[in-house]
C-alpha cells in the first residue's frame, strides 16, 4: 500500500525541553480537562448557574477519574501493567481504563456539585457536563495516537493507520496498517456532544436524561469497538471483557432515559425546566409623598359656592 494511502503514525510519544521529557499522553489529558471545563462552563451559565463550578468539580473530577481508571486497568488487565514496583501507576506508558475513569470522576464531581446545588439544580449541571466529557474522551484519544496503542484489525482501506513493528501484536507482524479505531471514537463522540449540546439547549429532554443518553450512547459505540481492537484483553464466550461492561451500561443508559423521560421513581425533572432555580429578589423602591398642588387662582377660576 502506498505511504499516502493510510494515516502515518509519529516517530515519538513526546518532545523533549531540556533534560525533560512531555508525553504526548499527558498533554493529550491537560487539554481534555480544559475543553471539558470549557463547554461545562459555557453550557452552565446559559443555564444561568454559576460558571466557576465546573472548575471546582474538574479540580477534583479528573484526579478521581486518573485513579479510578488506572485501578480498573491494573484489575483487568494484570498481564499488561509493567514489571516494576512503580507499574502500577504508570500511566504514563497508557494504561486507563475508561469505565473505571467515568465512575470515579463521576461519583466525586457529583458529590462536589451536590454540596452546591439542590437536587433539580444537580439533574440540569449532570446534562450540561455530559457533552463536555464526550469532548475531554474525543482530545484524550489523541494520546493513544502518539503511543500507537488501542488500534483495530489490518485494514487496507486509505485512512488505515501506519503502526511501527514494535507496536503490533503477536500475530499481526506482517501487516503494516490498521483500523484507526481512535479516530473513529474521535468522530462519534465529537458528534454525540453536538448532539447533546441541541437537547439541552432545546429543552426536549427532562434532565438528567442527557447525561443518560452519553452513558447508553458511548458504550453503543464501545461495542462496535470493541469488535475491532486487537490488542490484549480478557475475553469472555469468545468476546472481548469490554464488549460486555459497553452493553450493560448501553442497557442501562437506555433505561435510565427512559424512567427520567417517564418519570418513574421521581428520577426526571420537568420537562422544558430552563434554568437554575431562581433566586427571589425584592426591590424596595422608596416613593416621596406626592406634593398637594395649590390650586391656581386667577381669571377664570369659579368662587366657591355658598350653601
Amino acid at each position: 500500500m502506498s505511504a499516502l494511502a493510510s494515516i502515518p503514525s509519529p516517530a515519538e510519544n513526546g518532545f523533549h525541553i531540556g533534560p525533560l521529557f512531555f508525553h504526548a499522553y499527558g498533554i493529550a489529558y491537560v487539554f481534555a480537562v480544559a475543553a471539558a471545563i470549557w463547554v461545562s462552563r459555557w453550557g452552565w451559565q446559559r443555564r444561568c448557574g454559576d460558571p466557576d463550578l465546573a472548575y471546582e468539580v474538574a479540580m477534583w473530577g479528573f484526579p478521581a477519574g486518573l485513579v479510578g481508571g488506572r485501578i480498573y486497568f491494573d484489575i483487568t488487565t494484570p498481564s499488561q501493567v509493567p514489571d516494576h514496583w512503580w507499574g502500577v501507576f504508570a500511566i504514563w506508558q497508557g494504561g486507563l481504563g475508561i469505565w473505571g475513569g467515568i465512575a470515579g470522576g463521576a461519583a466525586v464531581g457529583l458529590w462536589v456539585a451536590g454540596r452546591r446545588l439542590g437536587r433539580p439544580d444537580l439533574r440540569r449541571f449532570m446534562d450540561v457536563v455530559a457533552p463536555g466529557l464526550l469532548a475531554a474522551q474525543a482530545i484524550g484519544r489523541i494520546g493513544n495516537y502518539f503511543n500507537q496503542e488501542l488500534f483495530g484489525k489490518p485494514t487496507s482501506l486509505p485512512w488505515g493507520l501506519q503502526i511501527s513493528p514494535e507496536h503490533r501484536p503477536a500475530g499481526y507482524l506482517r501487516f503494516s496498517t490498521f483500523q484507526p479505531t481512535f479516530l473513529y471514537e474521535m468522530i462519534w463522540n465529537l458528534s454525540l456532544a453536538g448532539v447533546l449540546v441541541w437537547l439541552t439547549q432545546t429543552r426536549r429532554v427532562r434532565a438528567p436524561g442527557c447525561f443518560a443518553l452519553y452513558v447508553a450512547g458511548y458504550s453503543a459505540f464501545r461495542m462496535f469497538e470493541e469488535t475491532l481492537r486487537i490488542d490484549y484483553s480478557n475475553h469472555i464466550l469468545g468476546l472481548r471483557l469490554n464488549f460486555f461492561v459497553a452493553l450493560a451500561l448501553c442497557l442501562l443508559g437506555l433505561a435510565w432515559f427512559v424512567a427520567i423521560q417517564r418519570g418513574w421513581w421521581g428520577l426526571g425533572g420537568p420537562l422544558g425546566d430552563e434554568t437554575v432555580a431562581p433566586v427571589s429578589v425584592s426591590v424596595s423602591v422608596d416613593r416621596a409623598e406626592p406634593r398637594l398642588r395649590p390650586r391656581p387662582s386667577g381669571r377664570g377660576t369659579r368662587p366657591p359656592r355658598k350653601s
